[in-house]
């Protein structure tokens, strides 16, 4: 078998192996990225869908987390302004003085998270907020209201309140696609450079790590460092690579999302940011339509089985009772649930809330055995992956000896490259249906160009989700590497997240792919039967 020597392997396709790989590949490395899965399948498919600074790590004492983050999540919403999208948020208070002491003593070093923070204790917080975000600030300023204007604005909260703040942060609409896109951004960097999803790692020996492609090809490759971008499984991919590590201590985030028009009206587009009755944090916005709900933080160490329990999502809706006593709420209104593991670094403290959220990236030196480096990436958030990927970048450089010779600061990612100022003049001059170049802007950014072409004058819409073409699907499939069923409508869509997948969908577009890909009966059938399996039983979808 012939060997390939490569500056970089990476292995791991979420964010932050995603964001490496597009950094390294913009300083003219040759890089190989590669994931057992689907691009952004793990961990990175399952946030809470923010783009945030961190307001509650101000309490552990995190303060330069929360600079970093407040300034990537301003960068974001300037280079991904077709995925991330500003976020008025709210938090209800529920006292005016309490909180102070027990917030002292966890920036002291306690291991037990405050309780009841109250107005006091909120309006410094915010104001802090305020401060480490000011560095790009593209939002405005907090405020703070009254009890009368908190319950003009949001009538179905509990009267229980004494006061509410008002700030922004951002979420991302879809962020599976945005791992996705960072990965094309590096292959449309580094044309030596190569990205395999569906890939096994079979092992290591010496100066070469051996991969097994999605079509059973066996890949041979000579890296000069290894970068282990696994998130929760990067002890076990270490193993693999012949290491005994314990960097990972992983807890678990659980998230429902329901079909419930009365509290997306009562929301108008904003977030509660709220404590549940026993002190841990919760929130609820409007997700694409749904409202969703999360998020559990309990520890957790199978990301293999992980998913909502429920014992969880009677937590999520006892507590939206509690903080909203003018709704009603039931399980009959959710319409999917997913479950993750942070891969946060390895922790014997009490309170899974105090893990750090903040990233480092260990390295483990070559050895008689091993010719190669492993770098492992460690913990991080969503918001922060730019800045963990320059940091690890740098430290590649300087060991590669070559310079930095392109920030990332201000590139724009994917279907962000070239973004309108006016997305209304620019989809009237995409041409296409009424509004349908809107909706696909919005969705997959200045990309959309391509899949409008491809739609041409009369695309056919699916039945149960018509905002959807099986043209556009058809071009997703043929250009973003989509290797199966769940990879199209799980990823590269918001079709199953927003619970709007119907079975006799489903069934269409297993069809198409099954064209596009060349698929069998059998293997059309497998397919539907393990897509079908996986939503219901770990999505609790109703298909």
């Amino acid at each position: 078998m012939t060997e390939t020597p490569i500056d970089v392997l990476i292995l791991g396709a979420g964010i932050n192996g995603a964001g490496l790989f597009r950094d390294l590949c913009e300083q003219g490395l040759t890089c190989v990225i590669a994931d057992k899965g689907d691009y952004g399948s793990g961990t990175s498919a399952a946030p809470s869908r923010l783009i945030h600074g961190g307001i509650k790590y101000l309490e552990t004492g995190e303060f330069r987390l929360v600079a970093q983050s407040t300034l990537e999540r301003n960068l974001l919403l300037r280079n991904a302004p077709h995925c991330v999208h500003p976020l008025p948020t709210v938090i209800p208070i529920f006292s005016w003085f309490k909180g102070i002491g027990a917030a002292v003593r966890t920036l002291m070093g306690s291991t037990t998270a405050p309780r009841a923070r109250g107005a006091v204790l909120m309006k410094i917080g915010l104001a802090l907020y305020d401060f480490y975000g000011a560095r790009a600030r593209v939002m405005p300023r907090h405020a703070l209201w009254g009890r009368a204007r908190a319950l003009a604005e949001i009538p179905p909260l509990t009267p229980r309140i004494v006061a509410a703040g008002r700030y922004y942060d951002a979420t991302v609409a879809h962020p599976e696609r945005l791992v996705l896109e960072l990965v094309q951004d590096g292959l449309r960097a580094s044309s030596a450079s190569r990205a395999f999803n569906h890939c096994a790692l079979l092992g290591a020996e010496g100066a070469t790590v051996r991969l097994c492609a999605v079509d059973g090809t066996e890949l041979a490759l000579r890296p000069r460092v290894v970068i282990n971008a696994a998130g929760p499984w990067i002890d076990a991919v270490n193993a693999t690579l012949g290491l005994q590590t314990r960097l990972i201590g992983g807890t678990k985030g659980s998230h429902i999302l329901l079909d419930h028009p009365a509290l997306l009206a009562a929301l108008k587009g904003r977030m509660i940011y709220f404590e549940a009755d026993d002190g841990r944090i919760c929130l609820v916005f409007d997700y694409l339509g749904r409202a969703l709900v999360g998020s559990t933080d309990t520890r957790a160490d199978d990301p293999d089985g992980v998913r909502c329990e429920d014992g969880e999502i009677d937590y999520f809706l006892q507590s939206l009772r509690s903080l909203l006593p003018g709704l009603a709420f039931d399980r009959s209104q959710i319409v999917y649930a997913y479950s993750g593991i942070r891969p946060l670094p390895a922790s014997d403290g009490s309170a899974a809330g105090l893990i750090s959220r903040d990233h480092s990236a260990p390295v483990i030196e070559p050895s008689d055995a091993r010719d190669w480096p492993v770098i492992s990436l460690v913990g991080g958030k969503w918001t922060t992956f730019r800045g963990f990927a320059e940091e690890v970048a740098d430290t590649v450089l300087s060991r590669l000896g070559r310079a930095r010779r392109v920030s990332t600061r201000d590139l724009p990612i994917g279907g962000g490259r070239d973004y309108p100022a006016d997305p209304a003049v620019w989809a009237a001059e995409a041409g296409g249906a009424p509004g349908r170049a809107a909706t696909l802007l919005a969705r997959y950014g200045t990309t959309a160009r391509a899949i409008l072409q491809a739609e041409g004058a009369a695309p056919t819409s699916l039945e149960d989700a018509p905002d959807y073409t099986l043209e556009e699907l058809g071009w997703l499939s043929r250009n973003e590497q989509v290797q199966g069923l769940e990879d199209l409508v799980m990823r590269r869509t918001a079709l199953a997240v927003t619970g709007r997948l119907s079975m006799r969908d489903l069934d269409r577009i297993a069809g198409l792919l099954a064209e596009v890909l060349n698929w069998d009966a059998p293997r059309r059938e497998a397919e539907l039967a393990q897509v079908r399996a996986r939503l219901t039983g770990r999505h609790h979808m109703r298909l």
